[in-house]
């Protein structure tokens, strides 16, 4: 009961903020109880940045914003060294990443060698900077926004750095109702500035195991085992899904069905999060002629429940 409490608190809170986009706010929370990454793409203007922000405050978690842009070099993000003369000795500056949340907005506009250097970070959550290791805060989150690929100046995101991201969500225009509310009510930036943390980092630790506790039955773990197979099997997909990408599924339905007050997964939950979580892993079949994320409600419709 306590959770769900704290869960409905924060959801309602980020409404407030990011209005007409319960689902995608919802993923968002998911993702992060989850203990994922999350990319969120999207053309400029619709609130990728804002809903970043909100969730970094929300959640009481210090946070650094690097705005990615074609001559962001990789110290730029993880600090350097500094010879300091009244010391006599190089002293080490750290950079943006080592952050609880780092807000790494319009990743796709920096090159693909800074884009890399967030792998480790991403992965291993530490950096190696001038060959000595330095681990990075706990939780560390990367919150990223990116363009669409078509648009000047942007560099597609390399299939490995795609697969850290454990959701790609897309926030796609407001309804009417929606944008009245954006054109008449205050700034949102300063919404989000007056924000209070509904949760504090010993919380979202709490809510983060009580996740890991949600119970995957056999049958619903057997479905899991189906889709996958589906992506391998060359009808809808390419390549399919690693290992990986299973172990992502399954966590971002247990942070689903928390969200939904129950401690065991069901099939809606695996639903419910199947495009964001695997679609941007996936590349269609030539002849397909549908996106990923289509591509992947199609072969869900034709995949058995258990």
């Amino acid at each position: 009961m306590e959770a769900q409490q704290k869960l409905k608190a924060l959801l309602d809170q980020l409404n407030t903020v990011i209005v007409g986009k319960p689902g995608q706010v919802r993923d968002c929370v998911a993702c992060l109880l989850a203990g994922g990454h999350l990319l969120i793409e999207d053309v400029p203007g619709v609130g990728k940045t804002t809903l970043a922000h909100a969730l970094a405050r929300a959640f009481g978690l210090h946070f650094s914003r690097v705005q990615f842009t074609a001559d962001l070099m990789p110290s730029d993000l993880s600090g350097v060294s500094v010879y300091e003369r009244g010391k006599e000795a190089f002293v080490f500056h750290p950079g943006p990443i080592f952050a609880q949340v780092l807000l790494a907005d319009e990743i796709n506009r920096a090159s693909p060698k800074t884009q890399s250097a967030l792998l480790e970070a991403m992965e291993e959550k530490q950096v190696t900077v001038e060959g000595e290791t330095r681990a990075l805060p706990t939780p560390f989150f990367v919150i990223a926004t990116q363009n669409p690929h078509d648009q000047l100046g942007t560099f597609a995101l390399p299939e490995s750095q795609l697969d850290r991201f454990l959701m790609r969500i897309s926030l796609g225009y407001p309804d009417r109702e929606a944008e009245r509310q954006l054109l008449a009510g205050a700034d949102r930036r300063d919404m989000v500035v007056g924000m209070r943390n509904t949760l504090t980092p010993i919380d979202l630790d709490w809510l983060q195991r009580q996740v890991l506790q949600v119970h995957a039955a056999e049958p619903l773990l057997n479905y899991v085992q189906d889709l996958v197979a589906a992506t391998r099997s060359g009808r809808w997909f390419l390549q399919g899904l690693s290992p990986r990408a299973g172990i992502a599924l399954v966590r971002a339905a247990k942070a689903q069905a928390l969200l939904s007050g129950r401690d065991y997964v069901a099939p809606d939950d695996v639903q419910a999060v199947l495009p964001q979580t695997i679609a941007h892993r996936l590349v269609p079949v030539g002849d397909a002629g549908r996106g990923p994320v289509e591509q992947v409600r199609a072969m869900m419709e034709a995949v058995a429940l258990p």
